[in-house]
């Protein structure tokens, strides 16, 4: 299959590997060129716009926010004008779901296909192909992507025939993500104050009743306090909070708890925090409970 991938970051890059051992024709278009290169000597093209990257069968987009796939897509040299009729956009980017609305009314009226695919999953969880994909668009064009989701990912769940009911999914699966680590860093400063081994309260944790992925790896980025690099930055982690909140304003759904995060998130973010871990808003808490972080408190 002849496929497109725009968007190199840490989630993107392994999984164009992926694509590209897997046998397909890769084109991979990244706005930092050297993000791009290292495909190249593995029989990656090069692409020298988003459109370039969008003359194939599938086109991909893995990008930060609605600002770089509104860009991606829409400017004159981007993914709608390039794109041929039957030719299919599948973003996998976590984006609004009123950018999904657009995106998909856009490609309809060009005749191009469309899938909404976000994906649950670490980068260290798209380099071993084990991420979880969220598909929704017209059955038989989520069926022909569906190759393409078998080689990054470990399985895959179809929620309709809608593009924007995944974007919806992922916004509150990042939405109960960071709940959880809002829980378990005013949990860790608890036990932290009271003398607590951290080490030992997770093992406690994971493995009496809270044994799921999400306790396990923002668990132990919090025991260690390891949140650099970054897996997925605060700053990302408080735009997908705002953006839930976005949809449950259109849907006339309070969530309380998700606007208490986000005003969380913000103040990691003016703590000068946005580029670590968003596990890091554990922080806050060990903060506000008077142990020393890496973070200026508030005058």
């Amino acid at each position: 299959m002849q496929v497109g991938f725009i968007g190199l970051g840490r989630m993107g890059s392994p999984i164009a590997a992926n694509l590209l051992g897997a046998g397909h024709d890769l084109t991979v278009y990244n706005r930092t060129k050297a993000k791009a290169e290292h495909l190249v000597p593995r029989g990656a093209q090069l692409a020298k716009t988003p459109g370039d990257a969008a003359r194939g069968d599938v086109v991909i987009t893995m990008l930060a926010d609605d600002h770089a796939v509104d860009q991606a897509v829409f400017a004159k040299d981007g993914i709608l004008a390039a794109l041929a009729p039957g030719a299919i956009h599948v973003s996998m980017s976590t984006i609004s779901v009123a950018l999904s609305e657009r995106l998909d009314a856009a490609h309809r009226e060009k005749r191009q296909g469309f899938v909404s695919a976000p994906v649950f999953g670490r980068p260290d969880a798209a380099v071993s192909a084990n991420l979880f994909v969220v598909p929704a668009g017209k059955r038989e064009t989520v069926a022909k992507c569906q190759p393409l989701f078998d080689e990054i990912g470990q399985r895959t769940f179809p929620v309709g025939e809608e593009p924007p009911m995944a974007n919806l999914v992922k916004l509150s699966g990042n939405f109960l993500i960071a709940s959880v680590i809002e829980a378990l860093g005013e949990a860790f400063a608890l036990i932290g104050k009271a003398g607590i081994d951290r080490a030992q309260y997770l093992d406690i944790l994971t493995n009496t009743l809270f044994g799921a992925p999400v306790y396990k790896t923002h668990g132990s980025l919090i025991a260690q306090e390891h949140y650099t690099p970054a897996g997925f930055k605060a700053e990302l982690g408080y735009k997908d909070v705002g953006l839930a909140l976005s949809a449950a304003r259109e849907l006339k759904a309070p969530m309380p708890l998700a606007s208490f995060i986000s005003d969380r998130f913000l103040a990691l973010l003016a703590s000068r925090g946005g580029d670590l871990d968003w596990s890091a808003l554990a922080l806050l808490a060990k903060r506000d409970a008077g142990g020393e972080t890496p973070l200026r408190r508030s005058e």
